[in-house]
């Protein structure tokens, strides 16, 4: 009896005394105990991703993989293999497991080591959140206490998800989401058994245990988790044997990218990091959605490097990347040794690198750094005659060895069918802006080939001589001082001399064909560019400047010297899209925008674009149901939301209707009068709704198209990144189909392709969207020679829009044959 009280006695004093230890630490620990009350309001770190307007994910940025998931989105064998692994009785405990820690110190009693952990989900999501890994007391203790502090603030289901979507498990995967994408490629309800063991005894050691650094280890603690499964009745015998057998399949997978559009993603990245600092940026799970639409933006990045290839290959192949081997005095190596020397090459999409084994008469034996074998027939060989100079071409090839040798390191590009194409990395740059004119949303837009290549945005950074693209804005100008599109210049050669040069200034026609008198219209579809000169001449050099500058470009772009006529100021092709936007919606300077809307992690909108809108505000003003059911506004809204009228809408429509000619050319074939403006090649589109314009400065250094109809405000630059380059010339290829391009490259030739493949994808189904003539316009009959009045209903005369006012009041008096003939197009192709 007094062993039995004195046993009870000495319990209770221990028992005292280990509430007094726990209380003293307690209160030591208290001051560094953070509160767990922001695990209410918890913000994991997630990367921030970049979607298409049409939800479709283009980038993501951050330091960390996290794809948060819900309780409820976790498949329950994945929940019992995390269980069975880290802790089985996570459901029954209070945070801490007594049972665990009793374990733990048996364990260190016995062995005087820290080798078996007691740490609860709760107490290591305690350590993951608010502690360090280190390996000490004093942390344990806080760890308890924190743990505790946890489970009386959350539910056990909100712990576990919180655990989960927390651990680091490898390759900067953080959570079970991002460890399925990482590894395997999937939804984590996609994964197989053996796939949720693999990630569930990554925690333990997400290095050490790694499937794609250490497989070998990494299969020993998947079956370790499987056997604990098995162990606790979550699996059975059969399910452990055939799991346990399976091969180890994870690789790494980067992320999801539905849309490769690099470019707009860099543009969103800096952006982002202007706004919110680069921590808040990076890993605060921002979803931004661009205004690029997929399809579009798909269809910008293949016309513009099918384009820059079809360039590349009509000036000549300038033979291999490298030599691998010497075929005349080595033997030829073997797959695995060719496979070694083509596994460092960094290939450059859509390029692919590849070794030739075998050359015969009309065909090449290829192997593909990938490991495919494949033989390239001559359809895909032929075009490579021998690259001299940019104005010269070798003679085409007959057989495959005046082309290819065995042991060079080729690049090839995959063909629609499966097949192989010759290929070479493209010397020449391009850039690509397409805009809805109505509110400047950036439709598409891509700086360059390729941003692995050069992250060199062209699009927005490259300032270029613009050529003849800059005479749209001059016949502006002219038509706001006095002029028409009847009025009549003379298309003759300009000899000025220039005192301060000491010599005589003479631009001239490309090519050189004058007509003498000339109609405005007819000269600004043919180009013109002495008559651009001269209506410069005639509007005034400062005035002229001062015109171009309500356009949106900037003062220091527009040099005040008479070159300005011919397309002498360096713009960007983003800044000479929206200048030109201004004749497709009648007038307006839009502000363009690649931002729809940001929101945060939690789906919420912190910002929405609202543009601006090619508008004038209504006078009287609308009812809020007109007005929304017009622009999306209401009556409130509107003075704000309409973009600045820079000029009148009668004056945007004639420059546009002006450069419709130039796509479809005017006079009459039948009568042997008819002529073609530059951009005939637009034709093709068979659409009646399109405007464009040609631009092509001295020497092809910079070769511009842009064109448009009321929807679409598209702008394409081809050039070299060494301004004063120039792209040269090609002869014609004997070898090659007769749709090829040869002759002197131009805005018409060598950015008009990749206008024209973009519009076709870009209006692919959309109905036609003409421009149609606002009021304050006449429509009347003139005479072709003269830009008189006419009574003739022939070939010999025209309807012609004029602002009311302007319109001619005298009619000519006669008109005899050939006094005033439309040429017909001349042999020399239209620049």
């Amino acid at each position: 009896m007094i062993l039995l009280k004195r046993t009870l006695q000495f319990f209770i004093i221990c028992a005292f005394l280990g509430l007094i230890t726990l209380v003293s630490l307690y209160y030591y620990v208290k001051p560094d105990i953070p509160s767990v009350q922001v695990l209410k309001d918890v913000q994991l770190q997630t990367p921030m991703q970049v979607f298409s307007k049409d939800g479709l994910l283009i980038n993501q940025f951050g330091e960390k993989r996290r794809i948060p998931v819900t309780i409820e989105e976790i498949p329950q064998p994945l929940i019992n293999a995390i269980l069975a692994t880290e802790d089985n009785r996570f459901y029954d405990h209070i945070g801490i497991d007594p049972i665990g820690i009793l374990r733990s110190a048996l364990v260190l009693i016995s062995t005087g080591e820290k080798k078996q952990g007691a740490s609860t989900i709760t107490m290591q999501l305690a350590r993951n959140f608010f502690l360090t890994r280190e390996k000490a007391y004093i942390r344990k203790v806080k760890e308890i206490f924190i743990a505790l502090h946890i489970e009386n603030l959350l539910t056990k289901n909100e712990i576990l998800a919180l655990y989960l979507n927390k651990i680091e498990l490898g390759n900067r995967a953080f959570g079970i989401g991002a460890a399925a994408q990482v590894y395997y490629g999937k939804q984590l309800n996609e994964l197989t058994l053996a796939q949720m063991a693999m990630i569930a005894g990554l925690p333990k050691a997400p290095s050490a245990l790694n499937p794609i650094r250490n497989p070998v280890r990494a299969k020993a603690r998947r079956n370790v988790v499987l056997r604990r499964m098995l162990d606790e009745g979550y699996i059975s015998q059969a399910d452990y044997k055939q799991n346990s057998q399976e091969p180890i399949t994870a690789k790494f997978h980067g992320a999801e990218i539905d849309l490769y559009a690099p470019y707009i993603s860099e543009m969103v990245r800096a952006e982002m990091v202007a706004r919110y600092g680069y921590e808040k940026a990076y890993n605060s799970g921002f979803k931004v959605y661009t205004s690029v639409e997929s399809n579009v933006q798909a269809a910008a990045q293949t016309a513009l490097v099918n384009n820059l290839h079809a360039y590349d290959m009509r000036h000549g192949y300038r033979g291999p990347e490298q030599q691998l081997w010497d075929f005349e005095t080595q033997p030829a190596l073997s797959s695995s040794e060719i496979l070694a020397k083509l596994k460092p090459i960094k290939e450059i999409a859509p390029l692919l690198a590849a070794a030739v084994l075998d050359v015969g008469e009309q065909t090449a034996t290829v192997l593909l750094k990938n490991g495919e074998q494949a033989s390239l027939s001559w359809d895909n060989l032929k075009w490579a005659r021998k690259y001299i100079t940019r104005y010269r071409q070798g003679f085409p090839p007959k057989v495959a060895t005046d082309i290819l040798n065995p042991g060079e390191q080729i690049w090839l590009r995959k063909n629609d069918d499966g097949s192989y194409l010759l290929s070479q990395l493209p010397e020449a740059s391009s850039a690509l802006v397409s805009l809805d004119p109505n509110d400047g949303r950036i439709k598409a837009i891509v700086g360059g080939y390729s941003f692995e290549q050069s992250q060199y945005n062209r699009a927005v950074q490259a300032k270029r001589q613009v050529g003849s693209n800059i005479k749209p804005f001059i016949y502006s100008a002219a038509l706001n001082n006095g002029y028409t599109l009847a009025s009549i210049l003379n298309d003759a050669p300009i000899n000025q001399w220039d005192k301060s040069l000491g010599v005589a200034w003479r631009p001239k026609n490309s090519p050189a064909v004058y007509n003498g008198p000339i109609r405005i219209r007819r000269a600004l579809a043919q180009s013109k560019n002495v008559i651009s000169v001269r209506l410069l001449r005639g509007v005034g050099l400062q005035r002229t400047a001062d015109h171009l500058l309500k356009f949106g470009f900037q003062n220091n772009d527009i040099n005040r010297s008479e070159s300005l006529a011919l397309g002498s100021a360096s713009i960007t092709p983003l800044e000479l899209a929206r200048g030109m936007s201004a004749f497709a919606n009648g007038g307006h300077l839009i502000t363009p925008y690649f931002i729809n809307e940001i929101q945060d992690s939690a789906g919420n909108v912190l910002f929405k674009t609202e543009p601006l809108l090619a508008c004038d505000p209504v006078t009287p003003p609308l009812t809020t149901t007109q007005f929304e059911s017009t622009s999306g506004l209401n009556t409130s809204q509107a003075a704000n939301h309409c973009a600045p009228r820079i000029i009148s809408k009668q004056n945007a429509f004639l420059i546009a209707d002006a450069m419709h000619s130039a796509i479809w050319g005017g006079g009459s074939w039948a009568h042997k009068t008819g002529w073609s403006g530059t951009g005939w090649r637009a034709q093709v589109l068979k659409r009646r709704d399109l405007s464009g314009k040609t631009g092509t400065t001295n020497d092809s250094v910079d070769t511009w198209f842009s064109g448009f109809n009321r929807n679409v405000m598209t702008s394409v630059w081809v050039g070299f990144d060494n301004p004063g380059n120039p792209l040269g010339r090609s002869t014609y290829n004997n070898n090659m189909a007769n749709t090829q391009i040869s002759g002197a490259e131009s805005g018409a030739k060598t950015a008009q392709p990749a206008w024209i493949d973009f519009m076709r994808a870009a209006l692919k189904d959309k109905p036609e969207a003409p421009i149609e003539p606002p009021e304050g316009l006449v429509s009347v009959r003139i005479d072709l020679a003269t830009g008189l009045l006419s009574q003739k209903n022939d070939y010999t005369s025209r309807f012609e829009y004029f602002e009311k006012g302007t319109s001619p009041t005298k009619y000519v008096m006669q008109h005899v044959d050939n006094v005033f003939e439309e040429e017909t197009k001349t042999e020399e192709e239209l620049f």
